[in-house]
Formats: structure tokens, sequence, C-alpha cells
């Protein structure tokens, strides 16, 4: 974190203690959200048993939360740009809170689905609010490290999940599995309260000197305070538009489909596909009990967690690009090795303890790059007049593409067998790589006023960030 000390002092200035302050309580909207994706791989074999669940309603359950993500997701925009990010992460909070409690309480399949659902619809609210709030807030040279602690974060929460998992399990409880997360969704309520408004959303109220005294608390620089005050309010006097300006603006309709294109090839890289059917797939690795699955579970996310941290150092020292085009590579290798030795059978503790191995680089290749920086990107390639809707629309795509995803991932097994639905991952790895190389900018850097600048001159979509 060297990129945000002060040369004067070496250690940390009151507005780098603050940022970081900040950016770390508006994360905690991931640590729910990995909580919730991580929870379920546990409480899931529990549940089936308890309700008598075939494979199909084991997937709706998973993927109810998806359904209620998306619509929160498309509504978020919305509620982002009347009511404030800093309120509309409060409201996330009480949704959270009461999604969680309801689960733990579900007397039928059907209500868990429906608990599930409003549950969803939390995670939408701060998946999308969390990384645009972090953006707006975030100190451009260390923009991308902030964003990546709301990814950390969702980590964290995967890995306390598993954790947790393992603890319940034993009493095979999965109402608590499922209830507890309504604590620290008590805790980030409260955390909110502490947190400012976006500058940027107050200047778009004419609230100047709100947002000047919040932009003087994150930054050192008077002079770097003023550039951004100049840069934001140049942006801000131009109407805040959403579906008029993307049926009008061929630019903005540029950067819509690629934050919705970054969001699906994020969703099919097979990430959530190992986060939520992570004890079946060590199951067809070759661990036996359920103790074990579980326990193998926890280092998957043991490596998301380390993986990440990985990510925060990296991203605004080596950029965006090189990030992904490594990251891509590494989780086509992890999937492919994993889908080849699964064609040839799992057989011995060599076999399995390689087939292990593939799936953790698939992690780490995921947690350094995929992961955090498509949110990052997401919320650095829209305009200012079109952002709340941009960012809405590519996380409404996410969450479409992870129903998806986990709603056929058991039924693709049953189809195309083990080793096939592997290696169609492992591909649409190399895919995304190509999709990196000949569309996504190189942000790192690059204030965001200068990207949406650049987007609505026309510049081709991998030249944003560049000034010339």
């Amino acid at each position: 974190m060297s990129s945000i000390t002060t040369p004067t002092t070496g250690g940390f200035s009151g507005a780098n203690r603050y940022a970081i302050f900040v950016s770390l309580m508006a994360a905690l909207a991931g640590l729910l959200f990995g909580l919730d994706i991580g929870v379920i791989s546990g409480a899931l074999p529990f549940i089936a048993r308890h309700f008598t669940l075939n494979d199909r309603v084991q997937e709706w359950v998973v993927s109810s939360m998806m359904v209620g993500a998306a619509v929160g997701a498309l509504g978020s925009g919305w509620l982002s740009w009347h009511l404030g990010r800093r309120s509309t992460l409060g409201l996330a909070a009480l949704l959270f809170i009461g999604g969680s409690i309801w689960c733990a309480l579900a007397p039928s399949p059907e209500q868990l689905i429906f608990a599930r659902l409003l549950l969803g619809v939390a995670v939408g609210v701060a998946s999308f609010t969390a990384p645009l709030y972090l953006s707006e807030i975030a100190p451009r040279h260390v923009r991308g490290a902030m964003i990546s602690t709301y990814q950390l974060m969702i980590t964290v929460g995967i890995l306390a999940a598993f954790l947790s998992n393992i603890g319940l399990s034993y009493i095979a409880d999965w109402r608590w599995m499922l209830g507890v997360i309504a604590i620290p969704a008590m805790v980030f309520l409260l955390g909110v309260v502490a947190l400012p408004d976006s500058p940027r959303w107050l200047l778009q109220r004419n609230r100047t000197q709100e947002a000047r005294a919040i932009l003087q608390r994150l930054c050192d620089d008077p002079a770097e305070v003023e550039t951004e005050m100049r840069d934001i309010e140049e942006q801000s006097k131009q109407p805040k538009q959403g579906w008029s300006l993307l049926m009008a603006n061929s630019n903005f309709r540029r950067s819509v489909l690629l934050g919705a294109v970054l969001q699906i090839f994020q969703q099919l890289t097979g990430i959530n596909v190992v986060m939520y059917y992570a004890p079946r797939i060590f199951a067809l690795a070759g661990f036996a009990t359920h103790e074990q699955q579980l326990w193998a579970t926890v280092i998957v996310g043991l490596v998301n967690v380390l993986a990440t941290f990985g990510a925060i150092a990296m991203v605004d020292r080596w950029g965006r690009k090189p990030i992904l085009y490594a990251g891509c590579a590494v989780m086509a290798v992890g999937m492919g090795a994993l889908a080849v030795l699964l064609h040839q059978g799992i057989d011995g503790t060599v076999v399995q303890m390689t087939a292990v191995a593939s799936l953790l680089l698939f992690i780490a290749g995921f947690a350094v790059s995929a992961g955090p920086l498509v949110w990052i990107l997401c919320s650095e390639i829209q305009p200012q007049q079109g952002r709340d809707f941009g960012i809405a629309v590519s996380t409404f795509v996410n969450w479409a593409a992870n129903i998806v995803v986990a709603a056929t991932f058991l039924s693709l097994l049953s189809a195309i067998g083990e080793s096939h639905t592997f290696f169609l991952y492992a591909i649409l790895n190399v895919v995304f790589g190509v999709v990196v190389l000949l569309y996504v900018p190189e942000t790192r850097g690059v204030s965001l006023e200068t990207l949406g600048r650049n987007l609505m001159s026309g510049k081709r979509l991998r030249d944003l960030g560049r000034n010339r």
C-alpha cells in the first residue's frame, strides 16, 4: 500500500486514513455478498435432506437469490440517484437483515426460495451501489485498490461462510447457517451511518461546499481537490440521462455493451459454479464424506482471499489489462487440467491432489483478475451523465448470467458429463482473454471524467485511457 503513503511523513496522513476507513466501511457490503454466496454450498445438502429436494429444486434454492439480485440491480440505479449512495447502502443493509432472518425461519422450500429472493434484492442493490460509491469517492491513484477492497470483502465473506458451515455442520443446523448473516448485516448498517455522501452525487445537487469538504478529507493535495472539483462540475452540468441517452447516443451504447459483456464473461469463467457447488465438485474429485468436502471448500475460500490481496497490490501498479491477460490464461489452464483429470478418472491420492491443485489454480487466477477487475472497469468506463444507468445495466447482466450458470450446472453435468463441462469453461476463459485484447481499455491512473470525455468523443473502447 505504499502508493498511498505520504512522502513527507513516511506514514499514512489523515486523508489517507479516512479514505481507507471509508473504503472498508463501504466494502462491508461485499462481506455480506460473500457470506450469502458461500453459505449455501454448505447448507444445501442439509436443506435438501430436510425437505427431500431433487436436483431441480436445489438449483432453484441456489439461483433464487440471483433472481432477486437481478431485480435489485435493476432498481438500484433509480434508488442511488434519488436517495444517494449512502442511503441506498443503508437500505441494502436492512434487506440483508430481514432476508437472513426469514431464511432461518422458513417452514417450507417455497418460503425459503422467496426469502432468498428478498436476500437477493439486497445483494443486487449492494453489488451495484458499493463499487459505484467507491469509484466516485476514491482518489484516482488508488481507485483500483479501493474498489478491490470490495472484492476482497466478498472473498472474506465466502471464507467466513465456509468456516461457519463447518462449525454448524456438526449440529446439522442449516437454519443457523443462513440466519447468522443477520449479525454482520447489523454491523454494516451501523457502519453506513459513518460514511460521507459521494462528492459527485452532492455536486449534481449543487451542494458544492459539502462536496469540497469531503474531497479535502479524502485527498491531501489541495490542487488535486480543485482539479477534481472542476472536472466533476463540468461533467455535472450535463443532464442526467439513462434510457434516453442509450437510445440517442451510440458512444454510450458502446460503454453499456462493454460493461454487460465483461459481467457475462465474469460469470462464464465458472467461478460461481465452484462457489455454489463446491462440495459437489469435491465429491467428483474423490472426497467421500461431507466433512472432507467442507474442509476442502475452506481451502478454496482461503486461496480466494489470499489471491485477492495480490490484486489490491498490483492493480494500480501493473494496470488492468496485463492482470486480466494473466488471469484468463491461469483460469483456462486450471479448468482445462481439471477437465482432463476428470476424463481420465480420479484414482489415487496423487491424482486427487492434482485435481484439487487445478481447482485452486483457477480460483487464484480469478481472484487476482476477473473478480475485482470486472467490477473496477464497469464502474470506470461509464460517462458521468449515464453512470448510474450503465452500471445498473452491467450489474443486472451479471446476475442474469449468474442465474443461468447456477440454474444449469447440475443439469449440464448430467447432459454432457463432468469433464466436458469443465472443458467448456476452460474454452470460455480463452475467449474472455480475446475480448480483453480487442475491447478493454487500460484505465489505470486516468480520471473518470477523462474516460467519459474520450468515450463520448468517439474514441475506440480500448483507447479510452489514452490522453492522445
